[in-house]
């Protein structure tokens, strides 16, 4: 479902609703998902560059901070998880490269980390489609998100060590 004019312009008005849709990422006409996926890469770059202790501290950070945008979107739109708030796929898709914090940072692994979770996060399989269905607010928003990260993350471990 796409955002009128209106709702677009109460998400940019607000600090709150600039993260939730991925500082603009997630209004994207065409896959908005995909768009803020891969809009993640790019504070992936820097975030990657943290001592692991600071990453895990910044993935915790980012998934509070997310609850409390993707809600704060919730409640304003009046949608249960609107296709542009993104914050979840910026989170999840972090959580998916993490196993690159510890292997080759080659852009092709970049590149499967983030079809596997894009794979992931558009199939649901379960819990991530027990979430998205019974969870609600801003941490249902989140939470499917990570889980389908952390099914990524597995299945690109599984596949460096197939490689």
């Amino acid at each position: 479902m796409s955002l009128d004019a209106s709702q677009r312009r109460a998400l940019l008005r607000h600090p709150l609703g600039w993260i939730a849709c991925g500082f603009g990422s997630g209004l994207s006409p065409v896959a908005p998902g995909t768009a803020g996926s891969l809009v993640a890469l790019l504070p992936w770059l820097a975030l990657r560059e943290l001592p692991l202790p600071w990453i895990v501290v910044a993935l915790a950070a980012a998934f509070a901070l997310g609850v409390v945008a993707c809600d704060w979107a919730v409640r304003r739109l009046w949608i249960s998880d609107p296709g542009a708030v993104v914050w979840d796929e910026f989170v999840g898709q972090w959580i998916a490269l993490s196993p690159l914090l510890f292997v080759s940072r080659d852009a092709w692994w970049i590149l499967c980390g983030f079809v596997l979770f894009r794979i992931f996060d558009i199939a649901k399989p379960w819990p991530v489609s027990w979430a998205d269905r019974k969870i609600a607010g801003g941490f249902g928003v989140m939470l499917d998100d990570a889980i389908a990260g952390i099914y990524a993350a597995l299945a690109l471990l599984a596949l460096q060590r197939l490689l």
